[in-house]
């Protein structure tokens, strides 16, 4: 009987998500003792102990503060995330912001809920409100959009279809988000461009230590009076008090974001979600499945994808004996594995090798079966983390 690798869930997943694991090979649930994985949304593994069973961690969305990445690179754990799968939630919810702000819409909403339902004068109050609530529309009005990512791209298409005039800066943005930016978006060479020429300012960023703060006093200078600042990334990427400061200052005049905060609460100008970004049933089984297929894949095959610590990994088998290797980046960390296997008398089927910062990741096929003495022998390799022997069941 093939024993099964066990997930164990930390939060509510999306069956469709959960239903990727074929049940002959996992086992899946919140009471799994000694995981091969661990299965997350905003549970807090800073807070707990991560048991030596695990191999893997997947977060069911994109950002990975709850999860403790540099102690897992230490131990050669891959980190995976859904990057992009929530990406049409988010999209629609800072569309849903700006015209929040552009129309009034949250003052207005408190305005007629706070009138009296069986007041003889309602109607007449509606009418000599409403003017306090006059806005303006979307079209002709220049968005910024720092981070160009899924998200970004979405937002940027989006907001063009609208007649908005569209500025962008990503100094990192990919290959593929280029491909997908729609060309009448204008590239900005700077933050402080984008800033310049903004009447609405949305950011979709990670949040890093090059990240935080970003948005600061000094950038929210040089925004055009009456600006609007939208923050559906992280909360620590804006300085939010600088954004308090520049509310008063009537130098912009609304901050819509997701992060509340004691100091945003009830603030005059502050719009303030709980946290929805990806609070729709399309993302989060968008996210489930991602990950889980992710999951899957590297605990059967030692396929990598979508890691935010490890490099991106993917090579066919050629052979039923597969060893999957996760190390320090150091020089001649390939001919020592080699070395070893070939002292066993093992030919070697193919092989791949990807860095990314301290962290590599070799696969190998072999033409015959390993024996437990050269798993061994390659652990013991001064910079090897972890070693996984995959042979086809």
């Amino acid at each position: 009987m093939v024993e099964k690798f066990r997930i164990q869930v930390r939060n509510h997943i999306s069956g469709r998500g959960l239903q990727r694991f074929p049940w002959d090979r996992f086992a899946v649930s919140a009471e799994q003792e000694e995981p091969d994985a661990i299965l997350v949304r905003s549970a807090d593994l800073h807070k707990v102990e991560i048991p030596a069973s695990v191999l893997a961690i997947g977060r069911a969305g994109t950002g990975t503060n709850n999860i403790p990445v540099t102690a897992m690179s230490a131990r050669g754990i891959p980190v995976f995330n859904a990057p992009g799968a929530n990406a049409n939630a988010v999209k629609e919810l800072v569309l849903a912001g700006m015209l929040l702000a552009a129309r009034n819409l949250d003052g207005a909403l408190k305005y007629v809920d706070s009138l009296a339902p069986d007041d003889p004068e309602l109607e007449t109050k509606v009418e000599a409100g409403k003017k306090a609530f006059a806005g303006y529309e979307l079209a002709g009005h220049t968005l910024g959009v720092v981070g160009l990512g899924k998200v970004g791209c979405l937002v940027a298409d989006v907001a063009i279809k609208l007649g908005m005039n569209v500025i962008g800066y990503d100094p990192e943005i990919t290959v593929e988000a280029a491909w997908s930016l729609p060309a009448s978006v204008k590239k900005a060479q700077s933050l402080g461009e984008v800033l310049k020429h903004s009447n609405f300012l949305t950011v979709h960023v990670p949040l890093l230590d090059a990240t935080r703060g970003m948005i600061d006093a000094g950038g929210l200078a040089q925004m055009k009076p009456g600006a609007v600042v939208l923050n559906f990334s992280r909360g620590g990427v804006v300085d939010e008090v600088a954004v308090l400061e520049a509310l008063q200052d009537r130098q912009i005049s609304k901050y819509v974001c997701d992060f509340p905060g004691a100091h945003l609460q009830q603030r005059a100008g502050v719009i303030v979600l709980p946290h929805l970004g990806a609070s729709t049933g399309e993302a989060e089984e968008n996210c489930a499945v991602m990950v889980a297929d992710q999951l899957r894949d590297y605990l059967l095959d030692g396929t990598v994808q979508n890691s935010v610590n490890f490099p991106d990994v993917a090579m066919p088998r050629e052979s039923n004996y597969r060893v999957a290797i996760a190390n320090a980046n150091v020089p001649n960390m390939v001919g020592g594995i080699s070395h070893e296997m070939a002292q066993a008398g093992l030919n070697i089927a193919t092989m791949t090798n990807k860095s990314r910062r301290d962290l590599a990741y070799t696969l190998v096929d072999v033409d015959s079966d390993v024996p437990q003495s050269v798993i061994d022998a390659i652990s013991r390799i001064d910079g090897v983390l972890m070693v996984r022997y995959l042979p086809t069941r």
